[in-house]
């Protein structure tokens, strides 16, 4: 068999593809599942998600939204949160991301279990306009961020669960990649790091500041900015909190992939709240950057450059 060497096949000369099988190719699309991937609502019926007592007599309850944000959230069949194993996600209407999430991280019993899959899923229980999905993260250099880090709840003899029950959009929100793989994952790790430390326990509550002058992309408004607010025992015992923020500004002006020199801060709870219209109630008493700007009238701040900068 010979062939012209000078003939290079055209779109033209293409022909579509005519394949015989018991379904017939039409059938076997038809059949194929259509839309996101959901996960179904009875499969996350009896989750036990934040837990206010966790800490023991250091009580620290969900957090509530006030002012502009109150009207904003969503009220679901559990009232105005999403609970999975170990966290809760509570979601804003305006934004269809969550505007605060949190979890409850047992040092003395984790499980390492390894990232073998990022395949990511809407909640039904809740209507796939409420929640962002894939389209938002496609071709660009935006991450899926985890809120709930993948690994703070994945402790006890259910920690599978846990860590499939991060992989949730309604847990997730666009961060530039630089910004999710370093600085922010680096804060995150020493948090979890120090667990033992800490009396083996803390609570994490995390989001996003909204601005309304938020970019706009893909009919999506980007957060500049996240929160961490952290609840844990002190060496010696006694109830302690501390607030941490980081922005990715510059980043989002080009949505390129791009690897900044972001900035994390340590704050004040009381700052926090300002920003978010989100109410921690007590935590703020036990602040201590909180606790310096009542005294001083003044906001405290610190850069962290490294976890040697935490001050706790």
């Amino acid at each position: 068999m010979t062939f012209d060497a000078d003939h290079r096949p055209r779109l033209a000369d293409m022909r579509y593809l005519s394949v015989e099988t018991p379904m017939g190719l039409e059938g076997m699309l038809e059949a194929r599942p259509r839309g996101p991937r959901t996960t179904d609502p009875a499969m996350l019926a009896d989750r036990v998600g934040y837990d206010a007592g966790f800490l023991g007599d250091f009580q620290v309850p969900w957090p509530v939204a006030r002012g502009t944000l109150a009207p904003d959230i969503l009220v679901v069949a559990d009232g105005n949160r999403l609970d999975y194993l170990h966290f809760s996600v509570t979601m804003s209407v305006s934004r269809r991301m969550a505007a605060y999430v949190g979890v409850n991280i047992d040092g003395s019993a984790t499980v390492k279990i390894g990232r073998t899959s990022d395949r990511w899923s809407l909640d039904g229980r809740i209507a796939p306009e409420q929640q962002i999905g894939e389209e938002l993260y496609a071709g660009n250099g935006l991450d899926r961020g985890h809120l709930v880090r993948r690994e703070d709840p994945n402790w006890g003899p259910d920690a599978q669960i846990a860590n499939d029950d991060t992989f949730h959009f309604t847990n997730c929100a666009p961060q530039m990649s630089g910004f999710n793989q370093r600085t922010w994952l680096g804060l995150e790790s020493y948090l979890l790091d120090n667990t033992r430390r800490w009396r083996e326990r803390i609570t994490v509550f995390s989001g996003p500041i909204f601005h309304e002058d938020d970019l706009l992309y893909r009919g999506i408004q980007l957060p500049t900015a996240y929160w961490k607010v952290v609840a844990f025992l002190d060496d010696d015992g006694k109830p302690s909190a501390t607030a941490y923020m980081i922005d990715q500004v510059r980043e989002l002006a080009t949505l390129e992939a791009v690897f900044g020199a972001f900035k994390t801060y340590q704050r004040s709870i009381r700052q926090i709240e300002r920003l978010t219209n989100i109410d921690f109630g007590e935590l703020v008493k036990f602040d201590g950057f909180s606790n310096e700007e009542a005294a001083t009238g003044t906001r405290i701040e610190a850069e962290l450059r490294s976890p040697s900068d935490i001050r706790v």
